[in-house]
């Protein structure tokens, strides 16, 4: 994997830092971000809901990787650095990973979540790459699979679509939504078996190499986008380099009512925040004063009855840059960014 070993250095000494602020205790790494995040990307799961099946001791003589035994072999064979595989401690399948590591009073990841968030934000070189990959297959993903839908299909049959195109580019489906005319008050609709309608919304949560692709698209009939976009565009204006969270999660709320919307519908569904190796990590509220950094992606989802906005996007030193981002799909320039708008059935 290009750029991981470089990536790998800097990551150390970032959990370093962390494990200085604690004393200098080891530190566990235990959760899927944490882990895929540390070790450029790897598969942490088996099932999707289970927990991963290895855990990191970051301790002051290096990494040492736990790992399930029944998977020990196919990790190094197929997802660990060539270095890591020296650094393994079989752990019995009846074990958690996570609890082995923890052995001598090791500092959990729980007692570390802010500090590791803050380790995480900044994204590398080799991060980059591979999430600007992973967002232009997604958003192509969308394309191909809703170019082809019709008004009389189910919303389970265009899911289903969506879920095949991911995985054949290597992408899990970690989430995949779908509404039909009949049930756009919903925020969350996972599909069913009613029909798309005259206008319908596909919402997906992509992974691959660890890091997520969160996106949402419409089809059929248009309506007045351009007021969800002033609020989606407050937020991004809000989330620049050495603000707080918090600050900018206050921007954008605010803004529902400027745009002509209930000023308390931001309470009716969350509104994003940044993203990478968790979907929203952390998803923001009015009590999250993570620092915002440079090279930090973001996946904020303003949503109001019938219009949702959302796409994954990196704050560099220039700018916004939409990562998943497909040049097929409609589009119009907000801002001075091209925003998605809905495909009509056909085109």
């Amino acid at each position: 994997m290009v750029g991981a070993s470089e990536d790998r250095i800097e990551k150390q000494d970032r959990v370093a830092r962390v494990r200085r602020e604690l004393g200098g205790a080891a530190l566990v790494l235990a959760s899927h971000e944490a882990v895929s995040w540390y070790l450029e990307g790897v598969r942490t799961h088996v099932s999707l809901a289970g927990p991963p099946v290895l855990a990191v001791r970051a301790e002051e003589g290096g990494d040492v990787l736990y790992v399930a035994d029944n998977e020990a072999d196919r990790m190094i064979a197929e997802e660990l650095l060539p270095e890591d595989a020296e650094r393994i401690v079989r752990v019995p399948w009846w074990i958690p990973p996570a609890v082995a590591a923890a052995e001598d009073e090791a500092v959990p990841e729980s007692q570390a979540a802010p500090q590791l968030r803050a380790a995480r934000a900044r994204m590398l070189p080799a991060e980059r790459a591979r999430y600007r990959s992973l967002g232009r297959e997604t958003a192509e993903t969308l394309t191909d699979a809703l170019s082809r839908v019709e008004p009389d299909q189910t919303e389970r049959a265009v899911a289903a679509v969506a879920a095949a195109e991911l995985m054949a580019r290597g992408i899990d489906p970690l989430v995949v939504l779908v509404s039909g005319a009949e049930r756009g008050a919903f925020r969350h609709p996972l599909p069913t078996a009613g029909l798309l309608g005259d206008r319908a919304m596909i919402v997906v949560c992509g992974r691959r190499d660890g890091l997520i692709a969160n996106a949402t698209r419409w089809v059929g009939a248009s309506v007045d986008e351009e007021s969800i976009l002033g609020v989606e565009r407050a937020f991004l204006d809000a989330s620049v380099p050495g603000a707080r969270l918090d600050d900018a999660f206050a921007a954008g709320i605010a803004a529902y009512a400027r745009f002509g919307f209930d000023p308390d519908e931001w309470q009716r569904h969350h509104q994003g925040g940044p993203t990478g190796y968790a979907g929203r990590d952390p998803r923001a509220t009015a009590s999250t004063t993570d620092l915002l950094v440079e090279n930090q992606a973001f996946a904020w989802n303003p949503t109001a009855p019938g219009v949702k906005v959302e796409d994954t996007m990196l704050r560099t030193e220039t700018g916004w840059e939409v990562l998943t981002v497909d040049e097929r799909w409609p589009s119009v320039e907000y801002e001075r960014l091209r925003r998605p708008v809905a495909r009509a059935y056909g085109a």
